[in-house]
């Protein structure tokens, strides 16, 4: 498990209101998916996460509890 950044709990409500923590995390397992599926993409953009997390375009709500797509231009 690796923290990639922290949020603003406040501008993710939309997703959930019962947000405990401001720390983001990434697994190995979801690191070797990225690199599986997405080849090249975690090497590109793993140094923007940060920023990406921190100040996003849009925040979709994904098909899983508590997760959100984060889409950054």
């Amino acid at each position: 498990m690796h923290v990639i950044g922290k949020i603003d709990r406040e501008i993710y409500r939309c997703i959930s209101g019962n947000i405990v923590t401001d720390e983001v995390i990434i697994t190995d397992v979801q690191i070797k998916h990225i690199k599986e599926r997405h080849p090249n993409d975690y090497e590109q953009f793993s140094k923007y996460f940060a920023e990406i997390i921190a100040e996003p375009d849009y925040i979709l709500e994904a098909n899983r509890p508590n997760t959100a797509f984060v889409l950054k231009k």
